[in-house]
């Protein structure tokens, strides 16, 4: 398996998991709160909520860094 396989296989696998997560993320929490729709407007994330955003965020960086590094290395066949 090449450089690049490797890249394309991280990239869909990190996509995958980041829309995932971002699913499994808590309702309610987003823009809309600020207009109305939420009593509490900054809240703390705790226990599975805080890690769930960790997790989302270091997918996401996953996936930019796939793609960047697609974009600049040669192709290797």
């Amino acid at each position: 398996m090449n450089i690049n396989t490797f890249l394309q296989v991280v990239t869909v696998a990190s996509a995958a998991l980041s829309v995932l997560l971002i699913i499994m993320q808590q309702r309610g929490a987003s823009l809309g709160a600020g207009f109305g729709g939420s009593g509490e407007l900054y809240t703390t994330r705790r226990g599975l909520d805080k890690s769930l955003f960790n997790a989302t965020i270091i997918f996401v960086a996953i996936f930019i860094l796939s793609i960047l590094a697609g974009l600049f290395l040669p192709n290797i066949s």
